[in-house]
Formats: structure tokens, sequence, C-alpha cells
């Protein structure tokens, strides 16, 4: 089995990243910025690439599902990509990223479809600045999505998902979302792309 790094392991996605991995029996290594009260997690801010590639070091692959709520996410987004470019030699990167930016079915993006909400706008514009960071760097990653949102009323794992077009009214559980991240450790089938799931 796999070594795989989880950042942002306290939040849900990466929580259910690292229940998924361990489901199939890889070791994981889950990482957060902060470690009080929870005594299983490793301290490493995405940010900092010395740590990140310390962290790193031994592992196949880096799930990254970060987000910094007291920062700036226009700065945030861009330091922990150029955190991760940086810190990163040999791993994969599947990177957990935001249904906005994802094409429509007419390939428009999502924030740019008609009557979608726009007070968001800059924090969709940040994770698209970390996306371009990764497409010029020569790292190996992928970008996985919620094609609209993840389901916070149902946390069901049916234990399917499939690959769709960025869709607003598209859910999908945490746990359903999980297992599209770890198949893409398992069997990589995408790279240097975005990809949405529902």
């Amino acid at each position: 089995m796999g070594k795989i790094l989880v950042i942002g392991a306290r939040g849900r996605a990466g929580r259910a990243a690292v229940d998924e991995a361990q489901r199939r029996g890889h070791e994981v290594t889950p990482v957060a910025r902060t470690t009080q009260g929870a005594p299983d997690l490793v301290a490493g801010d995405v940010t900092d690439a010395a740590r990140i590639a310390e962290l790193a070091a031994g592992h196949d692959a880096v799930i990254a599902a970060v987000y910094d709520g007291g920062t700036d996410p226009a700065l945030f987004f861009p330091q922990a990509a150029r955190g991760l470019v940086d810190g990163l030699r040999e791993a994969r990167l599947i990177w957990v990223g935001l249904a906005s930016i994802l094409p429509g079915e007419d390939g428009v993006l999502v924030m740019d479809s008609p009557g979608y909400p726009q007070e968001y706008r800059s924090f969709f514009l940040a994770h698209q600045a970390a996306l371009d960071i990764f497409a010029a760097s020569s790292l190996d990653w992928v970008s996985v999505a919620p094609a609209g949102d993840f389901n916070h009323a149902d946390s069901t794992r049916t234990g399917t998902y499939r690959l769709i077009p960025g869709n607003p009214t598209a859910l999908i559980s945490y746990a359903d979302f999980a297992i599209a991240l770890l198949d893409e450790y398992d069997h990589p089938k995408h790279h240097r792309q975005a990809v949405g799931v529902v």
C-alpha cells in the first residue's frame, strides 16, 4: 500500500480523505496548521515549502484540502500553491478544487454563468491563481472539485461518483468525494488538469 500526506486533515474534505485512505489500507500522515486537541495530527503549514518538503519525504502523494479563513484568499491560495510547488519533489499532488472555476457544459466557467452569485468572486479567482501556479510548474497535479457543491445535508457514502462539467445544482457527499480523490491516487487518470465530480 502507499503513503499519503493529507494536508488540511482537520477540515471536512481532509478528514474524509484520511478516512477513505485508511479504509483502503494506505499509510496516512494527517497534517493541520495546529494540532491542539488532536494528538493524531502532525503540525504543518502548507505555505511553508521547507516544512512541506520535510513532511512529504517518503510519501507517494499529497492530498491538499486547504483553507485559511483568517487570511485574504488572494494571498493564501497562491502562497499555498507556491509552498506545494517548491516543497514537493516526487509526490503527486491531488488538490481539492472549486466548482466555480470549472467550465460548465456550455464551456463557460461556472462563475461566469448567468445568475451565478458573485459576492465571493475574489475567492474563486484566488483558487484559479493557485491552479495557474501549478500549471506553470513541472509538478504532477490534478485538481478535483465537486461539480457543484458538497451535500452538507446528507453525508451518506454511496460508494459511487462520476465526472461531469461544472453544474451549480450538482451535490456530492464528502465521503463520495473522498473516493474520487483516492481513485486519483490508486489509478491516476488525470494530470495537470481540473475535473469535477458528482
